[in-house]
């Protein structure tokens, strides 16, 4: 019996979909959502911002950038009607971070800078464009077994019609190096989930470039107090001091925790 052309592409493309849905396996699927346009993994350079995303002078501009060659994979989640986009977007920052993700850059609405830029310069998807007010982009870092690897998560909602998750997933052929997050992003990061959590960074002395982001931070708002965990809490305490952080935002909690833990004291 001939197999009608046209089945082929469409069992084709659902397979595709699949394939592309288990290869972000770290990430579950959003409720009801649709994988559409699956990127099978290929070999690509990528640019991604550290900052706002604007056009000046005709020119794209960010605020920082991390630049990494290796195989790029994407997939794009069509959510359902009603379903909220940052709602998705946190879901897979959630999931990433429990399995040892690290936050890098985390913007939303306008400080993210134009959606049609994210859309069609960044991601190369015009189905990304929506207000710039109702969007998200978290970009995250991920080391396992010595392999560097970035996923960018993008969530757009587009008045009135359908919200999408954008998540594009680049393994970096060769390390990436220091890449430290953002200040407004480590301060979007307390906020939002009041804590923060780093496994490699109970040691003394604590390292100056750490120290330098963790105080730059804290001091774009003096009202936050936090507690400090770890072995090192009391150096790291000392350190935060010393680069303007007031002693009195700072409190000592358990020097059995592993690494350095920062609690956003409610």
């Amino acid at each position: 019996m001939r197999v009608p052309r046209l089945f082929i592409l469409v069992l084709a493309s659902v397979l595709g979909s699949a394939a592309m849905a288990a290869e972000f396996a770290d990430i579950p699927r959003p409720a009801d959502a649709q994988a559409i346009d699956p990127r099978p993994a290929m070999q690509a350079e990528r640019t991604y911002p550290l900052g706002a995303v604007r056009k000046i002078s005709n020119q794209i501009r960010m605020d920082g950038q991390v630049s990494a060659r290796g195989q790029l994979s994407s997939v794009t989640y069509e959510l359902a009607v009603g379903a909220s986009a940052m709602d998705a977007l946190n879901g897979a920052r959630q999931s990433l971070q429990d399995k040892g993700g690290q936050v890098l850059f985390w913007c939303q609405g306008q400080e993210c800078g134009e959606s049609s830029l994210w859309a069609n310069q960044i991601f190369a998807n015009a189905k990304l464009v929506g207000a710039d007010e109702q969007q998200g982009m978290i970009l995250l870092r991920h080391a396992d077994s010595g392999v560097d690897t970035l996923v960018a998560l993008y969530g757009i909602n587009r008045n009135g019609r359908k919200p999408y998750l954008h998540v594009e997933q680049l393994v970096a052929e060769s390390p990436l190096g220091t890449v430290l997050p953002t200040p407004a992003t480590l301060l979007r990061e307390l906020r939002g989930t009041g804590r923060l959590d780093y496994p490699d960074l109970g040691v003394t002395p604590p390292p100056a470039d750490w120290v330098a982001l963790l105080a730059r931070s804290l001091n774009q708002d003096s009202t936050l107090r936090v507690t400090l965990a770890g072995p090192a809490a009391e150096p790291w305490r000392q350190a935060l001091v010393a680069q303007g952080v007031r002693a009195a935002r700072l409190e000592l909690g358990n020097p059995a925790k592993a690494g350095l833990h920062i609690d956003l004291i409610r």
